[in-house]
């Protein structure tokens, strides 16, 4: 009886050496690159071992004893960004973490005077305005021998409750900013935002992250990065090396990080890779279109260090680009409610056929909102009512705040920009072929639908793939929000976007020449003739 209580227990020992062993022969192995034939044998495998979802870190306090000034962003390089070796870039990236910044970029200034006012927003005066008596900036004698003082702020008497008057400090605002530290941008003021006048700016901003997934959006992908590159903490990129059809793909994204392409903005990308499809992805393709937000979503997050639950997260599609004011105002002031969406300007094929209406979708929150109440997925934002969330009212209870959906811009006032299939033909026919299989018709399945000169037609007169042909009102390049200002400032560059290539009108085809803006780009014309062939 005995021997078999020793034999027991010398089996139960030697099952827990073997499973100690098998633990520290896969810890060592998360030290070591696996050789890409190994690790294509399992992706799923391998990303379970090697993807790092640690909690995030705490922030550390801000120094005490800072100037008294407001701070905004400092882009720092993240230590995410430390120079690899050609050899392991491309198999370290997608497990590499990112540790967001602080930002110390002074953007508003507090005055003497006790008014706080937005840097780039404020009108800076060489002297009063007549009629209007000015604080100056610095009080006593001997101040005009200094030259003439440059005026942030004016005051202005109201009655008082009393008979009595009181002086009410408010700064000089530029075309395009509001509000008494002139920091509200033309796309909030207009907006439906319930709570215009709780709106402060803060003391430390918020960082930004936005959210992209990517297909062969190459083009709008370096568009976004030049029009927000400036206000964006972290740009959480995810590509995969399948379509959303399920068709594998190369990973010409991860590519061209490691070889330079994007080295002007490389150190705010964080890159998630989507290495399997999802099951049932193949046959409906909703599953797949969802799968990729919410693996974006709690891959990315995962990975960001020093991260704050009032930071913002935005989660676009790689054609939507919001504008850079209305991001930069999320980041510096608080008093908006959350979730948020943006209206967008709509085109097809290019911003010349630009369409009625605006797109507005949901997009964004706080990093506090997406955990709790969206549980870290991005569909969820993007396509679920917040008060349809189990947890949305715990969210409310425990922050203090109410939930109010609210959207930046207006009908009226673009606060981005929805270009859709907006490629080359070889781009539109990629497109086709990789849409996934659930918004139907697909077109990709048609082979006519598939040719090129039938997509250079439906280019040059902005028609529709059943056929149809759809009135746009005549686009109009010099018209505000057209398109991003780095496209128009790198006119010939991407003038496949920004004017028709297929469509000429009368006077360039009678041997006229057309006109140009003072930014080399061609002025407003009316409606073009079709030209045949």
């Amino acid at each position: 009886m005995k021997m078999r209580r020793y034999k027991l227990f010398l089996m139960f020992c030697m099952a827990g050496l073997c499973l100690i062993s098998f633990l520290h022969f896969f810890k060592t192995l998360s030290y070591v690159t696996f050789p890409r034939e190994l690790a294509s044998l399992s992706p799923n495998l391998v990303s379970s071992f090697f993807w790092n979802n640690a909690p995030v870190t705490p922030q550390s306090s801000p120094e005490p004893g800072s100037p008294d000034l407001l701070r905004t962003p400092l882009y720092s390089h993240s230590p995410l960004l430390q120079p690899l070796s050609p050899s392991k870039a491309a198999e370290e990236l997608h497990r590499m973490n990112f540790v967001l910044p602080e930002d110390t970029t002074e953007y508003f200034v507090r005055t003497k005077a006790g008014g706080v006012c937005f840097k780039p927003g404020t009108k800076m005066l060489e002297k009063p305005p007549s009629g209007r008596p000015e604080e100056k900036a610095e009080a006593g004698e001997g101040s005009s021998a200094r030259g003439p003082a440059r005026h942030l702020l004016s005051t202005r008497e109201r009655s008082g409750g009393r008979g009595g008057r009181r002086k009410w400090v408010e700064c000089v605002c530029l075309p395009g900013w509001h509000g008494p530290s002139c920091g509200v941008p033309t796309v909030v003021q207009y907006s439906n935002l319930p709570t215009k006048e709780r709106l402060v700016p803060r003391e430390v901003p918020r960082r930004v992250i936005n959210a992209i997934n990517i297909n062969h959006e190459f083009d709008l992908l370096d568009v976004r990065f030049h029009e927000l590159g400036d206000v964006v903490d972290a740009f959480v990129v995810c590509e995969s090396n399948f379509t959303a059809y399920g068709e594998p793909r190369p990973l010409k994204f991860r590519e061209m990080l490691t070889n330079g392409t994007f080295e002007y903005i490389r150190h705010k990308v964080l890159y998630v890779f989507l290495d399997h499809f999802p099951l049932g992805g193949r046959q409906d393709g909703w599953i797949a279109d969802d799968y990729l937000r919410t693996f974006l979503t709690q891959d990315g997050v995962s990975r960001l260090r020093n991260l704050r639950p009032d930071d913002v997260f935005i989660i676009d599609d790689a054609d939507e680009i919001p504008a850079r004011d209305g991001v930069l105002f999320l980041k510096l002031y608080d008093g908006w409610t959350e979730p948020f969406a943006f209206h967008m300007r709509k085109s097809l094929y290019g911003f010349f056929w630009k369409q009625p209406g605006t797109l507005e979708v949901v997009s964004g929150c706080t990093v506090d909102m997406l955990q709790t109440v969206y549980g870290l997925d991005g569909i969820r934002l993007r396509r679920r009512q917040y008060y349809t969330m189990p947890n949305f009212r715990q969210y409310e209870n425990r922050t203090g705040h109410i939930l109010v959906q609210w959207s930046l811009g207006s009908p009226l006032h673009f606060a981005g920009w929805h270009c859709s299939w907006c490629f080359t033909p070889e781009g539109i026919y990629f497109k086709l072929v990789s849409a996934q299989n659930g918004d139907f018709p697909r077109w990709g399945d048609y082979e006519d639908k598939r040719d090129l000169n039938y997509i250079r037609s439906l280019i040059r007169t902005g028609g529709w793939f059943d056929g149809t042909q759809q009135e746009y009102p005549p686009a109009n390049p010099s018209e505000h929000m057209y398109a991003p200002k780095y496209l128009l400032k790198n006119y010939d560059q991407f003038r496949y976007l920004l004017d028709n290539p297929y469509q000429e009108p009368k006077s360039t085809a009678a041997g006229g020449r057309r006109s140009k803006g003072p930014e080399g780009r061609p002025l407003a014309r009316g409606k073009l003739d079709v030209v045949e062939g």
